[in-house]
């Protein structure tokens, strides 16, 4: 692909991953409440997410699997239903210091697998990637190099997008250290995570 439509890609796909959703909504109370580090299985899961609905529109697949509707209402609900369990999780989470409990077994790649969940069920990204990207890239004229080329992009763009977020909320959890204000980022980000589990729901 030439440059001038590489960098096009790149500002608007940029604008998409800033603009703030429901992913960005679950990151940042993720990160709130649990630290950095703990966050990013699941900013993972996010970035994988979105390389697949990539790699699905490129391969003129998305038209396919819309015809498996219910498939994609079912990741929906999954991915929202784990919110909810975070959002419960932040909610009853000590208030005494903002330090984080140890990592459970296994949380890790649940958190990874509510990303992608997250991801895949989230209109927003579903609306880019069916409707926003053929209007930026030609998909007929992509050939293995470009399709290289536009993951390339794809992922430091929104891994790096969002880690910013991430880390900004780190940042501000680490400022307050009163139990009162732990309270209050618990109760704020818990709430932050119904919010994004209901918009997705909610939206078709």
């Amino acid at each position: 692909m030439d440059m001038s439509s590489l960098a096009l890609f790149a500002g608007v796909y940029f604008l998409a991953v800033a603009s703030p959703g429901p992913a960005i909504a679950a990151l940042v109370a993720r990160s709130l409440s649990s630290g950095f580090r703990r966050s990013l299985p699941f900013l993972a899961g996010i970035v994988a997410g979105d390389l697949v609905w990539f790699t699905l529109t490129a391969l003129g697949l998305s038209v396919l699997m819309q015809s498996f509707h219910g498939v994609f209402v079912a990741i929906k609900y999954a991915g929202c239903a784990y919110l909810l369990y975070l959002a419960f999780k932040a909610w009853t989470a000590p208030s005494d210091a903002p330090v984080a409990p140890a990592a459970a077994r296994g949380e890790g790649g649940r958190l990874f697998l509510g990303g992608i969940a997250l991801t895949l069920g989230n209109p927003k990204v579903m609306v880019f990637f069916l409707s926003i990207l053929p209007l930026v890239i030609d998909l007929n004229a992509l050939t293995p190099l470009s399709f290289v080329e536009v993951a390339a992009l794809i992922m430091p763009i929104i891994t790096g997008t969002l880690m910013a977020y991430a880390y900004a909320a780190d940042r501000a959890r680490r400022l307050v250290a009163s139990p009162r204000a732990m309270r209050w980022i618990n109760r704020t980000t818990g709430g932050l995570m119904i919010g994004a589990a209901a918009a997705i729901a909610t939206r078709s």
